[in-house]
């Protein structure tokens, strides 16, 4: 019996970093609406979880040119109208859908009325899990390609991230910096507790 309670403690704190975005969202209402430093995105991959700074990214010139810190949109993309994440494919849908308003840290920090911020897990679930904002998991048709690719949140993460951090070395800035092919630049796994 104690091992069934840790083991239910344990699957319930890893629930709790992976889908931390409804108690991110209250937290920002109730903390001046800041985003957290830090958060491990895929605490339950192979190659252990990835720690991303939130705050790196939105505040220093981190986008691929180099010129200016990563927009909210490029990551929460249905944080925007329907109508620009349309521009953006195979990105197509907001979130609220009626939405009007696009996600800036000004935004955020001083609209109390600006739709909560949704985290890549709520429409990106788990391979095999339901999304809490879709009925299915996303997909894309790619060029070439007779099925669509199912966009559960590694392959989000995946084609995000990695797809970001290959043009920003394409660009020679970071050379040594995490790519899709330095897998554990970003995965980390954490020793046994």
């Amino acid at each position: 019996m104690k091992v069934l309670t840790i083991l239910v403690l344990l699957f319930g704190t890893g629930m709790f970093v992976f889908s931390s975005s409804s108690s991110w969202s209250n937290a920002l209402a109730q903390e001046g609406r800041k985003p957290k430093d830090e958060y491990v995105l895929g605490p339950y991959a192979k190659l252990g979880g990835v720690k991303f700074s939130h705050v790196d990214h939105v505040t220093k010139n981190r986008s691929v040119d180099g010129t200016k810190p990563i927009a909210c949109v490029e990551c929460h993309h249905t944080a925007q109208p329907a109508s620009e994440a349309a521009k953006h494919p195979p990105h197509k849908t907001a979130w609220p859908a009626d939405r009007t308003t696009t996600l800036t840290l000004d935004l955020l920090e001083k609209d109390p009325s600006a739709p909560p911020v949704n985290v890549c897990g709520d429409c990106h679930a788990r391979a095999g899990m339901k999304p809490k904002l879709l009925p299915e998991l996303p997909k894309i048709q790619l060029e070439g390609s007779a099925e669509p690719v199912t966009l559960d949140n590694q392959q989000a993460f995946h084609r995000n991230c990695s797809g970001c951090h290959d043009e920003v070395a394409k660009t020679g800035r970071a050379s040594t910096g995490p790519t899709s092919k330095k897998c554990v630049a970003c995965h980390k796994k954490t020793a046994a507790a």
